[in-house]
């Protein structure tokens, strides 16, 4: 076996070509963890919108609440289902709420997009959420035509900052009273105002989008369920929260890895490619070496495995610069359509020890297929042709 400070010297020595193929291969695993810690990010920020001992009930064939009906008289119903929760005072822990989207001014003035409005029970909304905090501002007024804004559309869409007037449809403003978040959920890029309020605006009188129960634990849901749905006059669906979020982002999430995917393969042939050249350069411009590593005992597979380490050496440089350079994405907050709601979502880049190893096995994968060629032409070589050369 050729010695490994054989190979890390020759790196050493040629700084330059070292350098230029390890920042190409550091390029690919950039861009691959980028897209993984974008996937990440949107899923756990969906996640965290959702708990285990809550159910969401819409209209059967609805994949969001937004497409979603409940007329008014179903939600009584709801809350006498079997393994609801009730609150100190013996009242059903069971909120409903209309989901609409918003066709806003973005901050920037790049334009228009959607944003999600909830009408929740002003009333109710915190005691059920109690992750919600207000971190400016005031709650919104049960009944007014006052709404809070979630913390991150704040930095991206007009109107949306404390005291601001935000136009729900014409002739129908709302005034900004509060800046709330909810734990990085999902919910922080909505703007919440009072349930009837909202109705009334978009002509939804009687009905809901959806309506939530908190159930007395997670186990209690299959028996909520089967009597949710039991009655097909109903046509109603139950699913649990986290299985419902987890929907939410599949979509959205496999676009994000199939443009990340797609980017790194194209990126990741021409690194291979400029690997390739700098090995089969290397090769050239060694053969005396070889020769004498093969007059000294080497054989064939010995010089061949030496090169191809030096490929997968090289390739792992990169992978560790490039894995190195994407930690800084999960200070870098995203912003992108729901493909399932069709309305804004901000979220960050989230790094995880399980994807900076996937990025930078892929790294090495790339250092094996640029080397393997260069390294099978190293062992190939004669050793009396390579002492000539």
């Amino acid at each position: 076996m050729v010695p490994f400070r054989y190979n890390v010297r020759n790196l050493f020595v040629r700084r330059t070509t070292t350098i230029a193929a390890a920042l190409g291969v550091g390029l690919v695993v950039f861009v691959l963890a980028a897209a993984l810690m974008l996937s990440e990010g949107l899923q756990r920020t969906l996640d965290m919108s959702g708990r285990a001992d809550t159910a969401i009930v819409l209209r059967k064939g609805s994949d969001s609440e937004m497409p979603s009906s409940i007329e008014d008289a179903t939600v009584a119903l709801i809350k006498g289902a079997p393994g609801v929760k009730k609150d100190a005072s013996g009242k059903p822990e069971v909120i409903a709420e209309s989901v609409v989207v918003l066709f806003q001014d973005l901050l920037n003035g790049a334009g228009k997009s959607n944003a999600t409005l909830r009408g929740v029970p002003l009333d109710d909304i915190v005691a059920f959420r109690p992750e919600v905090k207000l971190v400016e501002g005031k709650m919104a007024a049960a009944g007014s035509d006052e709404v809070i804004v979630g913390a991150k559309l704040v930095d991206r869409f007009a109107n949306m900052t404390l005291g601001s007037t935000l136009e729900l449809r014409k002739n129908r403003a709302v005034k900004v009273v509060g800046i709330f978040e909810a734990g990085g959920s999902s919910f922080e890029s909505e703007v919440w105002g009072d349930l009837d309020y909202v109705r009334q605006s978009f002509g939804r009188e009687g009905v809901v989008s959806s309506v939530r129960a908190r159930l007395d634990n997670a186990a209690v849901f299959d028996g909520f369920s089967t009597a949710i749905e039991s009655d097909k006059r109903l046509g109603l669906a139950s699913l649990r929260e986290p299985e419902y979020y987890r929907k939410q982002s599949e979509n959205t999430s496999i676009f994000i890895m199939a443009m990340g995917t797609i980017i790194a393969v194209f990126f990741s042939i021409g690194a291979m490619i400029g690997g390739m050249i700098t090995m089969y350069g290397s090769v050239a411009h060694r053969k005396r070496e070889i020769g004498v590593l093969r007059a000294l005992g080497f054989s064939r597979l010995a010089i061949m495995a030496s090169f191809l380490f030096e490929s997968v050496l090289l390739a792992l440089l990169g992978g560790a610069i490039g894995t190195a350079a994407s930690l800084a994405m999960g200070l870098v907050r995203f912003s992108m359509l729901n493909f399932t709601t069709f309305s804004e979502i901000v979220f960050q880049f989230h790094p995880t020890p399980e994807i900076l190893v996937r990025s930078l096995i892929f790294g090495g994968v790339m250092g094996v297929l640029g080397g393997f060629l260069p390294a099978i032409r190293a062992a190939r070589t004669a050793p009396i042709e390579a002492m000539k050369g």
